[in-house]
């Protein structure tokens, strides 16, 4: 089966990013095909061979992301994170085909005291951390083109996340402590879906991150989806040491987008925007 230059395939294409990255490269008239569970499994190597058939431009946003849970379940992470991505950049090289690949803040420890560049040294708290790390260095070891864009703090509608689980939590208690230690950029995944857009269309090379503009805590964030949803809950500050969870969390997940800016034909939103637009819609 010949390859067919103009398609795009998005492994993890009905995940939360997925859902959002289909739908706004359909309304940019990409030709998209979507690869996901259960019928593709990306730590097969047959199915990636079918999905580099199928395209020349690969975007990965499949992943292993249940933080704590790849505490217990590092092995599966690791397969998933790590192997699956290192053996996906050895396929793009041997089809000559250019991949983006999503990545996160959690590659950082978090004890930075200003925002994070490209250029600073990842060292990972968590397990889920250091599984998204190594795929990042295997990929960069394949010698394959591709790009890789860090993202954080991300909420969508097709997904789990810190907005809509805050959310379901107020429904059924008043009282919410919320920690005030964790700062960084919430980030809608249909804001990394337009610039993932924009990238296709350029293919750069290298490592960027994303983030929409500004910084805020996590209280801060809570703060303002209540106020804007008009919702009476009893907000308390805590720390994030009074938090008992299975992973670490790096407190400063702030990120300089200097980089990525340069690339992008407008400026980054602010995050009180795209959260009020997202808001507005559940």
């Amino acid at each position: 089966m010949a390859t067919d230059d103009t398609k795009i395939a998005i492994l993890g294409g009905r995940g939360m990013l997925g859902t959002d990255l289909t739908k706004i490269c359909g309304r940019q008239s990409f030709n998209v095909e979507v690869f996901d569970l259960p019928e593709f499994d990306i730590t097969n190597s047959r199915q990636l061979k079918e999905a580099l058939n199928a395209a020349k431009t690969i975007v990965n946003c499949a992943a292993y992301t249940d933080v704590d849970g790849a505490e217990s379940e590092a092995e599966e992470a690791y397969r998933v994170n790590a192997e699956a991505v290192g053996r996906l950049g050895e396929l793009v090289k041997e089809a000559n085909a250019w991949l983006l690949h999503i990545s996160t803040d959690f590659v950082f420890d978090g004890r930075l005291d200003r925002p994070y560049v490209e250029t600073d040294t990842p060292n990972p708290i968590n397990k889920y951390g250091k599984t998204k790390l190594a795929g990042e260095r295997f990929l960069t070891q394949s010698g394959c083109r591709h790009c890789i864009l860090r993202v954080e703090w991300t909420y969508g509608s097709a997904g789990n996340n810190f907005v809509t689980k805050l959310i379901q939590r107020a429904k059924v208690d008043k009282t919410l402590k919320v920690v005030d230690d964790q700062i960084g950029s919430p980030t809608a995944t249909t804001e990394v879906a337009k610039v993932i857009c924009k990238l296709l269309r350029t293919k750069p090379a290298g490592l960027f991150h994303f983030a929409s503009a500004g910084y805020v805590s996590r209280y801060e964030m809570a703060e303002f989806i209540f106020d804007k949803l008009s919702m009476d809950v009893n907000l308390l500050p805590c720390k994030t040491a009074d938090f008992a969870s299975a992973a670490a969390r790096p407190l400063n997940s702030r990120f300089d987008c200097s980089k990525i800016k340069a690339l992008l034909d407008e400026p980054i939103e602010p995050w009180q925007v795209p959260l009020e637009r997202f808001l507005r819609q559940i």
